[in-house]
């Protein structure tokens, strides 16, 4: 069974003028982070995230639209809508 850590003490490390944090191990693992994250402010505190690629790739983006099996039978009909008539 993997360990779950819910909520943990930690310590603020000084480095150089500013603070920071050391991550578990199995966390860094577990949400696959690697050399940087993304810090965000909220409400409730501070949210960590793991720091997503904001370029997908056109594989990517097959993959992700596969995956929600859209329909596309309406496609003609917005292709036929009457502006191919305008002038540009």
């Amino acid at each position: 069974m993997e360990k779950q850590l819910r909520a943990r003490d930690i310590k603020l490390i000084p480095i150089g003028n500013s603070k920071g944090v050391r991550i578990p191990k199995i966390l860094l693992q577990k949400y696959g982070l690697s050399n940087s994250i993304s810090l965000e402010e909220t409400d409730r505190g501070l949210l960590l995230r793991k720091k997503e690629d904001s370029k997908l790739s056109w594989e990517d983006t097959y993959k992700a639209m596969a995956h929600e099996e859209e329909d596309w039978n309406d496609f003609d009909t917005t292709l036929l809508d009457g502006l191919e008539d305008e002038k540009l």
